[in-house]
């Protein structure tokens, strides 16, 4: 099927206006004569760095198909994984909700009522319990400052992290943050691997291909290690030696790449590498999750706990002092 058909039929099958129009923009460049490549450098935003240089590579080759058939088995692939890490922490944060809600429900409901239980009979409350006041009495005082603070913090923080010094930092923490920097840093190099093996595969140039893999991360300070590695090999060293002795690049990637520089074969290596890390990634979201739960319940248990003691040893010394004074 002609590449214009072939997008005149995509366009009438999309739903979305904006990509509708995207691709009637793409379908007149192409028949006004331009590259597919050139037409989708056209919308940076819809299609990244990877799109552009698989496409011209294919074109450049003639395997524009097999390139295309590539850019959809690597997006789908990394939507799945980003669909499991997702699917992770939907469980953890029901019971997070959970917990924040049962916690706030007993401070509104039960605490003032102890309170007001002894301020009636003159009696002085307990120190756990006059802490519970002092929170309750904040929470329900204060709720609209503390939800306009929590959304504040938010912006500042989302705004923060776009600028330079705010993405490094936070992607350093990433990297670093225990329980979750093996997976970060597993799923950095699955994506690192993936898009370099497809470049590869597409006939992309190894200086190139380094450049678009170390965006393609999505992570500031892993592209600052892919972009050093870029200068090595650049200065003629091989992948293997570029990629040796960063802090982040796990060692499997280069000791990988070195198999496949011997055998002539560094993208199915590469491929093979990102198999290999995709399968560590599902591993550690299993384990994440199954340490998570305990985790939250033991917090749950222990807060709720608290606010119980807080609230039963006061009922309990008023009904032992109601009972001495009767007798």
């Amino acid at each position: 099927l002609p590449l214009a058909q072939s997008l005149a039929t995509v366009e009438e099958q999309t739903q979305s206006r904006a990509l509708k129009a995207i691709v009637g923009g793409i379908s007149s460049d192409i028949n006004g004569g331009s590259s597919l490549g050139n037409a989708f450098a056209k919308y940076p935003k819809v299609f990244n760095q990877v799109y552009v240089a698989l496409v011209r590579a294919g074109e450049t080759a003639g395997t524009l198909d097999k390139s295309l058939e590539r850019l959809a088995d690597q997006e789908e692939h990394d939507a799945d994984m980003m669909s499991k890490i997702k699917g992770a922490m939907y469980y953890p944060a029901i019971v997070l909700a959970v917990i924040i809600f049962v916690i706030i429900f007993m401070l509104v409901s039960l605490v003032p009522q102890v309170a007001m239980l002894y301020e009636e009979m003159h009696q002085e409350l307990p120190i756990q319990t006059i802490i519970l006041v002092g929170i309750t009495t904040f929470l329900m005082n204060f709720w609209y400052f503390i939800i306009a603070a929590f959304a504040v913090g938010i912006f500042v923080l989302r705004r923060w992290i776009q600028t330079e010094s705010g993405r490094k930092a936070w992607d350093s923490l990433k990297l670093n943050m225990w329980p979750f920097a093996q997976l970060f840093r597993k799923l950095y190099m699955a994506r690192f691997s993936r898009t370099a093996q497809t470049l590869l595969a597409s006939g992309v140039p190894m200086l190139e291909v380094l450049k678009i893999s170390g965006d393609a991360v999505n992570n500031v300070v892993i592209k600052e290690e892919v972009m050093r590695a870029r200068e090595k090999v650049k200065n003629g060293k091989p992948l293997s030696e570029g990629l040796a002795g960063e802090e982040y690049i796990l060692p499997f990637v280069g000791q990988m790449s070195k198999i496949g520089e011997q055998s002539g074969g560094i993208d199915a290596m590469l491929g093979k590498v990102a198999d290999y890390y995709d399968k560590e990634v599902d591993a550690a979201i299993a384990a994440i999750s199954t340490m998570i739960e305990p985790i939250l319940m033991v917090l749950m248990g222990g807060m709720i706990a608290f606010i119980v003691f807080a609230v039963l040893v006061p009922i309990y010394a008023l009904t032992s002092s109601a009972q001495s004074a009767s007798s």
